[in-house]
């Protein structure tokens, strides 16, 4: 059985790249392709993921934008997930 390796939605969003790389463990997982469909699917999954980070990178650099103020000094402070002030050190 030969499976094609899924083609990315041209400007498709990090959440379908997201998806698309999901889909593509689940079928290297099975253990049902041959070497050349794993090396494929391989490859295929290394450009998604290097396409995932670079719109991480983008949303990265909208929100540093965001977050200059009007003098253009840069506040930026580490993410964290437990309501801490910027750079107090709790998360």
């Amino acid at each position: 059985m030969s499976q094609a390796p899924e083609q990315p939605i041209d400007g498709g969003s990090f959440d379908q790249v997201l998806g698309q790389l999901r889909g593509i463990v689940e079928r290297l997982e099975g253990g049902n392709l041959t070497l050349e469909q794993s090396l494929a699917a391989f490859e295929e999954g290394v450009r998604l993921s290097r396409a995932g980070a670079r719109m991480l990178d983008a949303a990265e650099q909208r929100v540093e934008i965001l977050l200059r103020d009007e003098g253009g000094t840069e506040r930026v402070a580490p993410f964290g997930g437990g309501g801490g002030e910027p750079g107090s050190g709790q998360r």
